[in-house]
């Protein structure tokens, strides 16, 4: 069966859109899927599913979380391998100092991805930003908070992806492998 991870933005990091993870586990179980893990606490799930389009799978896990926890969260789902790709992808990993400081953002498609080119005009140096078809890769030497790019990323401008650091996504690929 093949192997995916989702994804949730904005759960957990304040009083709202609280998203316990032993609830995430059993209605991602109660979907049908198996082999579920959960990732710290902002809503990372790696768990095996019969083969289906991301976009079916991530629809069936949103109405599950409306209709079981009351919150519309948006979800991103990749399998496998598209999350391998994006981690292969990522030029600026190279010059990582800072696992912490070097963010990934994903996007449903590359039709998501692709206005991220954008984000270019809020870059300060010595940050540096890079824009594939599949995912936004921001390196902030001088911290997340002082970034301009980050910022709009993590607020309103950014919400049709979510955003992880690499210390994260590396477990996520370790997980998924």
């Amino acid at each position: 069966m093949p192997r995916y991870v989702a994804l949730l933005r904005g759960v957990n990091v304040g009083p709202n859109k609280r998203v316990p993870m032993a609830e995430w586990r059993t209605l991602l179980t109660g979907l049908g899927y198996t082999g579920v893990q959960t990732l710290l606490n902002s809503g990372n799930a790696v768990f095996d599913a019969k083969a289906a389009p991301t976009a079916t799978i991530a629809s069936r896990i949103r109405e599950a979380i409306l209709d079981g926890l009351e919150l519309d969260v948006p979800v991103i789902v990749k399998s496998a391998a598209e999350f391998q790709a994006i981690v292969d992808e990522n030029v600026l990993a190279a010059g990582c100092t800072n696992d912490t400081r070097l963010m990934v953002s994903f996007g449903a498609d590359t039709r998501v991805i692709a206005p991220l080119a954008g984000f270019q005009q809020y870059l300060t140096p010595p940050e540096a930003i890079t824009v594939t078809a599949n995912a936004l890769y921001l390196w902030c030497p001088n911290g997340v908070l002082e970034s301009k790019v980050a910022a709009a990323l993590l607020g309103r401008q950014g919400q049709n992806v979510t955003t992880r650091n690499w210390a994260t996504v590396k477990k996520i690929a370790a997980l998924l492998a």
